[in-house]
């Protein structure tokens, strides 16, 4: 049976309440930035809520129990699913790629995306950098002249933006979104409009580093869907490259699911329904989460559900 997982929370600055009122979560308190939905990371593993492994974290499942996902060979469980509640401005940052996060921070670099869930009139995002040369970029950045080397894109419901390690983001305030990530927890701050923690103190900003790892050329931020109609059903894939594949599926009726990978992980983001699995039914809703695991032969989704489908691309 699959993997269902118990949501753990982040206290962030930035935070706000839209997690409970927009998923109904029980949230800890009105400062609540994140929930780390599928997570083997150990800044923040999930607890299996059924089945042979329950009361066990994802991370143990993923050491004790490599089967469950095709005997990957990845030491580590390679992807990060999260949904952000940004109340206000998170810090403009940028992380890492893969070999200058395993020399300096010793774990992996941080590829992400972001499929916006909901977002204000008029909400943006930060999205690369105004520069031509390194030079201009470091430049810029000793100079604070920040306004002039960040750019600015609107977003809006639906709109979905590929990250790369190296390049220069920030998710604006009133935007809601499902971030698909390797898993990782290595962020170098920029800026972060000189705001102050709840004991009084500025914020720790990485300026050494960021210089290193930004990606300057990096302006791009949609990748191009693919849309098509299969078994009836709207699907979607925004992205599918080394790090990893995303896909949307707006199912209708009912729908068997071959799973494209031993395991994929699932958000239901919108509706409510039945996933089977091997015979047994088990309702879902907006909220849940869970993994398919190389245990789950015959899959049938019911209802009227919007569900995003990730798994690890080829480098894991």
């Amino acid at each position: 049976m699959a993997l269902f997982l118990k949501p753990v929370f982040q206290e962030r600055i930035w935070g706000g309440t839209a997690l409970k009122e927009k998923f109904n979560y029980e949230i800890p308190n009105d400062l609540t930035g994140e929930c780390w939905a599928i997570s083997a990371h150990p800044n923040g593993p999930n607890e299996i809520e059924n089945g042979k492994h329950k009361g066990k974290t994802l991370d143990q499942v993923w050491e004790e129990d490599k089967e469950l996902f095709g005997n990957e060979s990845s030491e580590k469980f390679p992807l990060l699913t999260k949904i952000l509640d940004a109340n206000d401005k998170l810090s403009v940052q940028v992380h890492p790629n893969d070999d200058y996060a395993l020399k300096n921070e010793h774990e992996y670099g941080k590829t992400e995306c972001w499929y916006i869930l909901d977002a204000k009139e008029d909400a943006e995002i930060i999205y690369g950098v105004n520069v031509q040369s390194k030079q201009e970029l470091i430049k810029l950045i000793d100079n604070k002249e920040f306004d002039n080397l960040f750019n600015k894109v609107k977003v809006k419901p639906g709109d979905f933006y590929y990250v790369s390690a190296g390049t220069v983001h920030a998710i604006g305030d009133g935007i809601l979104i499902l971030e698909t990530q390797q898993s990782s927890d290595t962020t170098y701050r920029i800026y972060d409009y000189d705001r102050k923690d709840k004991n009084g103190n500025a914020r720790e900003l990485h300026l050494e580093q960021s210089k290193e790892v930004i990606d300057y050329s990096s302006q791009n931020p949609n990748t191009k869907p693919i849309n098509e109609i299969r078994s009836g059903q709207r699907f979607t894939q925004f992205v599918s490259n080394e790090f990893f594949t995303v896909e949307r599926w707006d199912i209708t009726g009912s729908f068997n699911f071959q799973k494209p990978h031993p395991y994929c992980l699932v958000s239901v983001i919108e509706g409510e329904g039945q996933v089977k699995i091997n015979h047994e039914n088990v309702e879902i809703i907006k909220g849940k989460h869970f993994i398919l695991t190389t245990e789950d032969k015959e899959i049938e989704f019911s209802g009227e559900l919007n569900i995003v489908v990730s798994y690890p691309g080829n480098n894991n």
